[in-house]
């Protein structure tokens, strides 16, 4: 028989039962739109995380008191360590042979006003000037600010967009002044709007001369270091050895113990979030794994069900020349073409689970996760289909005919 015509038969046998067929898909329904909108999910996420969260350039390392946090513990222990300081940096400066750059930043938070409006809890954050190449930061209007303001303390500031809409709604912010702490600020440049990360208002924001944030405010905290490798990427390791040497000779930390800071850089807050991403993803295959092998049951289980009510016709093909082959390839055919129905049906589920979820989370649908979901439902439904389609081809056809 041509696949056509198998093809017409399976078609034809899925339409004379349609409820049965539509409740058999249920199982692969469900694991499949599991399997794709975890898996846009995560997509989502990863990318989302690239694109947003690490605020590092790829080359960066980051040296500081707390580092990447996991668990209380981890902060306890970290409260602990002393702050990295000024003469930290002023060391790593003159020091460091593999570094290109050194630069630090401070993070204080604070009310703002111009006029009578104003604005609370707004984080300052304090840059030294080089700091605009070593983090992705983009302005819309204006300028950053220079060495020679960063080292004379200058009174000028960056805004993000939220400041400007609360402070000056209606008006171009550059070249205004806002204050804190009674300290007048000029505003020089303004942030281009960056929209909310994880639940964090990244519009909501400052940015000074790290000079003049240490001259204003004060904090136990200390800084975070920022270094460049002179070797870009490849010299990572080199620079963070040399780095951490320094650091740890400043505080005179024997060799066993250790290091009293934390170092972060993008691959390091990649692979924090790829443990995380890894714990959803083994809960989708488990979920999607149970789904789709009830789901291959029950199709196994209606397949058989088929070869019972069909064995009159099953005789009779074969007294019409149909070989053992033929039949088998039929069965195979119903039963993989019932979980393909099953898989576009879950396609379309997971599809709309993740376009409703990217309205509070990123989630991206890709084809290739399309296609994941159509051939997982094809092999259930082609597994599952193996000995009910056995079945069928082992019954003689003398018996088949006779059967009522």
């Amino acid at each position: 028989m041509r696949l056509s015509e198998l093809f017409s038969i399976s078609l034809q046998a899925l339409r004379l039962n349609k409820l049965r067929s539509g409740l058999t898909l249920l199982g692969v329904i469900i694991g499949v739109m599991t399997v794709v909108s975890v898996l846009s999910i995560i997509s989502g996420l990863n990318d989302y995380v690239m694109n947003k969260v690490i605020n590092l350039n790829p080359d960066v390392l980051v040296f500081t008191r707390y580092g990447i946090i996991r668990n209380r513990m981890e902060f306890v222990m970290a409260r602990k360590r002393k702050p990295v300081t000024a003469r930290d940096l002023q060391v790593v400066r003159a020091e460091c042979r593999s570094c290109a750059a050194v630069g630090a930043q401070q993070r204080q938070v604070a009310t703002v006003h111009a006029g009578p409006r104003k604005l609370a809890d707004v984080p300052v954050m304090g840059y030294t000037a080089n700091v605009s190449t070593l983090l992705n930061v983009d302005l819309q209007a204006g300028r950053f600010f220079t060495p020679p303001e960063e080292q004379h303390a200058a009174a000028v500031v960056i805004i993000g967009y939220d400041v400007k809409d609360q402070l000056f709604p209606t008006i171009d912010p550059i070249g205004r002044t806002l204050y804190v702490r009674g300290y007048p600020l000029r505003v020089i440049g303004l942030q281009t709007k960056q929209g909310k990360v994880l639940g964090e208002n990244r519009d909501k924001v400052m940015i000074v001369p790290l000079t003049f944030l240490q001259k204003v405010m004060t904090s136990d905290d200390g800084i975070a270091i920022m270094v460049r490798p002179v070797r870009g990427m490849k010299g990572l390791d080199e620079t963070q050895d040399e780095v951490r040497t320094l650091l740890r000779s400043l505080r005179r930390t024997p060799f066993a113990t250790d290091d009293p800071f934390g170092i972060v850089g993008a691959e390091a807050i990649q692979s924090l979030w790829r443990s995380i991403s890894a714990g959803a993803f083994a809960v989708m295959v488990l979920i999607s794994g149970i789904s789709l092998v009830v789901g291959g049951i029950v199709i196994a289980n209606i397949m058989f069900v088929s070869v019972v009510e069909r064995t009159h016709e099953i005789g009779l093909r074969m007294a019409l020349g149909a070989r053992k082959r033929d039949i088998k390839r039929q069965f195979l055919l119903e039963s993989s073409l019932l979980a393909t129905l099953g898989g576009a049906g879950g396609v379309l589920g997971g599809t709309l689970v993740a376009v409703a979820v990217s309205q509070l989370f990123p989630a991206e649908v890709k084809l290739a996760f399309v296609a994941i979901g159509l051939v997982t439902a094809t092999l259930t439904g082609l597994i599952a289909g193996l000995a009910p389609a056995a079945a069928a081809a082992r019954l003689p056809p003398v018996e088949a005919l006779r059967h009522e």
